[in-house]
């Protein structure tokens, strides 16, 4: 195919088509080779995205090195290693591409490498390292029980361990593994369940909050999730646990099972659903959660009445805050100073289309001077850690800790867990993270 000719982008919002996934053609691989060949190309006339990940200059490489310096040059095989890099943070399509629709040539390239891993999952391409790491419910549970929980954190902390899990499962063993607790937050809040309270409804919230505990703060950070209940509960703002809670789905779907995603749907929407009936509002602390009920499920089932009311009730933790401030319904009483911060804006934040929250409620505290990043970390749960990946993200997070070197801040975090995690290994500092719902906390002496 001869290189298409870049024509101006379009200066309309961009829009977002649900994804056909149930479609004649969306699982045909004869049928995705022709799209892959077509939007590669655009791609490759483009460039503008080739520093947001690995996937677009693994692209851009082939081409280069094929003998046509076309795409038609790049044998059809090799379009597997531009999948395999992308992990649908979504920057693409909602910070550069000039071509998204409504332009006419209609390029969505998260929603084409989502379509191209739910192909090769079908066809069984995916590795049984990949099935279980994507399986955080279960490898929680498994890992949460007392006697395993020691067992499995003490694997991850011995370099021959950790040699053994390269070898066996192909987790890179220099690469960031998360602690697991035993005392999980649903354990430990388990009395907050089906408790019913008041709150002090202003706009669009209500002023009583559903905490979706998430995979990652229920079971590897729990003391995130402690942090974010106390603030809530700061300002007077009623806090309780839906009643039973699956994975939200993101992993199943970055890895393309589909079928998963639709199952975890169908346990999860009907029990916030619920909540939201009875005047709660979903918050989670984890960006790729909220961005999973935000997005991805409205947009993989539009015509569910339930994902749609979910949708309009979800909220990012920093999100719900500073809509309970605009109507003076946050309490503002700080008694220290968190002096400089700088964090990194998670991808799956910063497409949520909400602005820069996270900024705005940390500049709430006197005396506190804030910075943000808006560059991706390359951790993606379980990109980082895989042992053919885990090079690429290391190089992908290094102008990030470069940034927060160079600030010399008094803390540097993330508003994903995981990538302030893998922003302090880039920088030699694991465990000196702080995110910004524990410096909220902080900030407030609670």
């Amino acid at each position: 195919m001869a290189r298409q000719t870049i024509r101006e982008g379009s200066l309309e919002a961009p829009t977002r088509h649900p994804l056909d996934w149930r479609g004649a053609d969306f699982h045909d691989a004869d049928a995705l080779a022709r799209e892959l060949e077509r939007v590669f190309d655009i791609c490759h006339g483009c460039r503008r995205c080739v520093s947001l990940c690995q996937a677009f200059p693994t692209l851009f490489d082939l081409v280069d090195e094929s003998a046509t310096m076309e795409i038609d040059g790049v044998a059809k095989s090799d379009y597997w290693k531009v999948v395999d890099h992308c992990y649908l943070c979504d920057l693409c399509y909602m910070t550069k591409c000039p071509y998204v629709p409504p332009h006419e040539w209609n390029l969505d390239f998260p929603q084409l490498m989502l379509r191209a891993k739910a192909v090769k999952y079908r066809k069984g391409g995916v590795r049984l390292r990949d099935r279980v790491l994507t399986s955080t419910d279960q490898v929680g549970s498994l890992a949460g029980i007392p006697v395993v929980n020691g067992l499995v954190n003490a694997v991850s902390r011995n370099p021959t361990g950790r040699r053994i899990m390269q070898a066996v499962l192909g987790v890179h063993a220099q690469a960031g593994v998360p602690h697991y607790a035993s005392q999980t937050t649903r354990k430990r809040e388990a009395a907050r369940i089906g408790r019913s309270a008041q709150g002090q409804s202003a706009g669009v919230t209500r002023g009583k909050v559903a905490l979706f505990t998430t995979c990652y703060g229920n079971y590897n950070e729990p003391r995130v999730n402690a942090d974010l209940i106390a603030v809530l509960e700061h300002s007077g703002i009623p806090v309780t646990l839906p009643e039973q809670e699956r994975c939200c789905g993101m992993p199943k779907l970055e890895l393309g099972d589909l079928m998963a995603v639709e199952a975890a749907k169908n346990a999860n929407i009907p029990v916030l659903e619920r909540l939201i009936e009875a005047g709660w509002d979903i918050v989670a602390m984890v960006p790729s959660c909220v961005l999973m009920f935000k997005q991805q499920l409205p947009l993989m089932f539009p015509e569910d009445a339930k994902v749609q009311a979910v949708k309009a009730h979800v909220f990012d933790p920093s999100e719900y805050l500073m809509l309970r401030h605009k109507h003076g319904l946050l309490n503002t009483d700080f008694k220290h100073s968190l002096g400089t911060v700088i964090y990194q804006a998670a991808c799956h934040q910063r497409v949520q289309n909400i602005g820069q929250k996270t900024r705005e409620v940390l500049s709430l505290v006197p005396d506190t001077r804030v910075e943000i990043i808006e560059r991706c970390s390359g951790h993606d749960g379980t990109y980082a850690v895989k042992e053919e990946c885990h090079a690429a993200a290391m190089k992908i997070v290094k102008p990030v800790a470069g940034r927060v070197e160079k600030a010399a801040a008094d803390h540097f975090g993330s508003d994903c867990p995981m990538a302030g995690a893998h922003i302090a290994q880039a920088l030699g500092r694991p465990g000196e993270q702080r995110h910004p719902l524990s410096l909220l906390r902080a900030a407030y002496g609670i």
